[in-house]
């Protein structure tokens, strides 16, 4: 019996170190991916500008389908990471730049924004992707950091590759 206890008396303590390092690091994070493709800014932007068009190539996304919005604006529901989440389109230029918002309620244990930017490369495109997020739960901010703030990004960019027929390797962009 003494043993158990001790044992959950360090769970506790490591979970109280947990949370307090996680209370120290910034709520609000940066990060941004990119990758270089061989196809042109216009028949990438069609995959891009589908948010439902990775379902089944990025394994982090299982559903993905537009929703009613009594406000008229371009919702969508996906389940990505196990995660039931809503976005709104916010900005929609074509074959240059799309801005999502997660509709994340304020209780939330994340959210933030994607800004998705092509660009001209020779005959080809570069395609950045930054996540300006937030992550609230000191816990989960704490793996955020400890994980890396890029994977759901390289993620995208990975499946964004074999969707248009192009093994890539996202490159992590300084801001």
């Amino acid at each position: 019996m003494k043993v158990i206890l001790i044992i959950i008396g360090v769970l506790i303590g490591l979970l109280t170190i947990a949370w307090i390092a996680g209370s120290l690091l910034p709520r609000d994070h940066v990060a941004s991916s990119r990758i270089s493709l061989e196809q042109s800014p216009e028949s990438v932007w069609v995959v891009v500008r589908d948010p439902s068009a990775l379902v089944g190539t990025w394994s982090d996304l299982t559903e993905a389908h537009r929703v009613d919005d009594p406000a008229g604006r371009e919702v969508w529901a996906e389940k990505v990471s196990g995660f039931d989440m809503r976005f709104i389109i916010e900005e929609s230029t074509p074959a240059s730049r799309l801005v999502t918002r997660i509709d994340a309620q304020p209780d939330a244990a994340f959210g933030g924004r994607w800004v998705y930017e092509l660009a001209p490369a020779g005959s080809g495109t570069t395609v950045t992707v930054t996540e300006e997020g937030w992550v609230g739960n000191p816990l989960f901010r704490l793996m955020s950091k400890l994980g890396g703030q890029h994977g759901s990004l390289d993620g995208y960019l990975k499946a964004l590759g074999q969707k248009v027929g192009t093994e890539v390797k996202p490159e992590h962009v300084r801001r």
